[in-house]
């Protein structure tokens, strides 16, 4: 999959494109079905499925605080849009400029200047420029005047259930891993390069792999029962604690990983780690002697669960 990053990076050879333009956060089953209308469309008319995302997102951007749990840091985006068969990924930075472009402005320099687009495909609640103010109305008349394609998709519901992102958070937020899977079409997990920490877990005796989140906010936290992908030809058992160790008073949310049988350097290595079961939310623990105690129910208790996992 191509990668184009910047307004300043769209060239000529980026236009004709077909085109769909989200936030695309957990690359869901629902986005999947709107990736293979795209790449439908695209075949038909020999042309590039393309995917227009925006970094930070505009909610992300515009309050900070009150924006979603990312589900997907970009990165993990990127890996997701590529193995559906996205021919090009279009990242561009969201900022005060983009903030501000009109729902006409963001037809006329994106849709059809910079990526000169031959066919629309977008979701039922499609929104587009300065407070969101063009409609599925304004696109199809732009598309009209421009001569572009505008094809809505219906959303898509799977069990009795519409597929957003949105659901997937809630499923997270009560830690049924299993339903959040189910809208995904792959269980939730995480990936990051190994950072160094301050190697109390070592002394402790619970060595960790610590990674840094790349996103505001996590859908999860606690303490939890994982599979780690990256270190062996196949999935290793662990221990995962995601949350800002208020025993140590950390401020920072880290995820550390206490991988099962295993002694090597991950530092530098990427990983990916995949939420099967919490066992509990973090709490601050009195001492260091209680918190090793915690630890090691925690890890008998991992252990258990991703056993009778690991026989289904």
């Amino acid at each position: 999959m191509e990668l184009v990053r910047g307004l300043h990076n769209i060239s000529r050879r980026h236009q004709g494109c077909v085109l769909t333009v989200g936030n695309y956060d957990g690359v869901h089953l629902g986005h999947q079905k709107m990736i293979g209308v795209l790449k439908s469309r695209a075949a038909e008319l020999r042309s590039t499925a393309t995917v227009l995302v925006f970094e930070p997102s505009s909610k992300e951007f515009i309050d900070p605080e009150g924006a979603p749990p990312r589900l997907t840091r970009w990165r993990e985006k990127f890996l997701a849009l590529a193995a559906q068969g996205v021919d090009r990924l279009v990242t561009l930075r969201f900022d005060e400029y983009m903030r501000a472009m009109t729902h006409e402005c963001f037809v006329e320099e994106l849709i059809v200047e910079g990526l000169g687009t031959r066919h629309m495909v977008v979701g039922n609640d499609f929104r587009y420029g300065c407070n969101a103010g063009g409609t599925i109305d304004n696109l199809r008349a732009a598309g009209e005047a421009h001569g572009f394609g505008v094809e809505q998709i219906a959303p898509f519901v799977f069990d009795g259930v519409r597929v957003s992102s949105t659901a997937v958070r809630e499923r997270l937020a009560r830690s049924d891993f299993a339903g959040a899977a189910r809208l995904l079409g792959r269980p939730y997990s995480m990936l990051g390069r190994v950072v160094h920490g301050t190697q109390l877990g070592r002394t402790l005796g619970f060595p960790t792999a610590n990674l840094r989140l790349m996103r505001r906010k996590p859908p999860v936290q606690g303490v939890m029962a994982v599979r780690v992908f990256g270190i062996e030809p196949g999935p290793m058992q662990a221990v995962a604690s995601l949350g800002t160790r208020p025993t140590v008073d950390g401020k920072n949310m880290l995820l550390e990983v206490h991988v099962f049988d295993f002694a090597g350097d991950l530092y530098g290595r990427e990983i990916e780690v995949e939420f099967v079961a919490k066992l509990r939310d973090e709490v601050r623990f009195d001492s260091l002697d209680a918190l090793t105690v915690q630890m090691q129910s925690d890890a008998a208790q991992a252990r258990e669960v991703l056993s009778k996992v690991n026989c289904d």
